[in-house]
């Protein structure tokens, strides 16, 4: 396994991530959205959309992970993705986001659950088994163990993968995702996501 490959799977296993950790652990990780107000070596600290201020321990070795957007054309028969996903008008989901997982990744985080991106969010990892063009952009049928879904995935909809990035693209005004874990007031980063090339983290 080369070393490109070998950190791929590192950061894709890692990234979404929370939803296998969910799991895992008696006590949930901290997921958290914000914008990058202040890093040194030991600390980041993160503005959340909400308004609040959070002070979040990293590793010297903490692994960094970014995104770049794909196409939603990119999305086949037979891709690992994961998707948000809120209740349409007609009931149906309707995806926020989605990410493609490479095949390394392939099995992470399988399931379909509730998620904390908006009321009524559900996360859905799974295996894309048919996608049907639709008036707005696509549908997709998916499959995880234990259960279906159908989502919808509007043409506008942010398409995601993996790309490299490093502790140098910590940068204050950079838009993060971060997986932490710990009390409230003893964060401390299990996975981090950074805004890259201008591609926020969707999730």
């Amino acid at each position: 396994m080369n070393t490109l490959f070998a950190n791929v799977r590192r950061i894709a296993t890692a990234a979404l991530i929370a939803s296998t950790a969910v799991y895992a652990q008696t006590t949930a990780p901290t997921r958290i959205r914000g914008d990058i107000v202040a890093v040194d070596a030991t600390t980041l600290t993160v503005q959340r959309f909400g308004g609040d201020t959070v002070k979040i321990a990293i590793a010297p070795e903490q692994a960094v992970g970014a995104l770049k957007s794909i196409k939603l054309a990119d999305i086949e028969k037979g891709s690992f993705i994961g998707t948000a996903s809120r209740t349409g008008q007609d009931g149906k989901r309707v995806a926020v986001e989605v990410l493609v997982f490479p095949e390394a990744a392939r099995g992470t985080g399988e399931g379909h659950y509730a998620w904390d991106l908006m009321p009524g969010a559900m996360m859905t990892n799974a295996n894309v088994e048919t996608v049907m063009q639709s008036v707005n952009g696509r549908t997709l049928h998916l499959s995880y163990k234990g259960g279906t879904q159908e989502v919808e995935v509007p043409e506008n909809t942010p398409v995601v993968t993996f790309a490299p990035a490093t502790r140098a693209d910590l940068i204050v005004g950079k838009k993060v995702f971060v997986v932490a874990n710990g009390a409230p007031d003893a964060l401390t980063a299990a996975r981090i996501l950074v805004e890259k090339d201008g591609v926020v983290p969707p999730m």
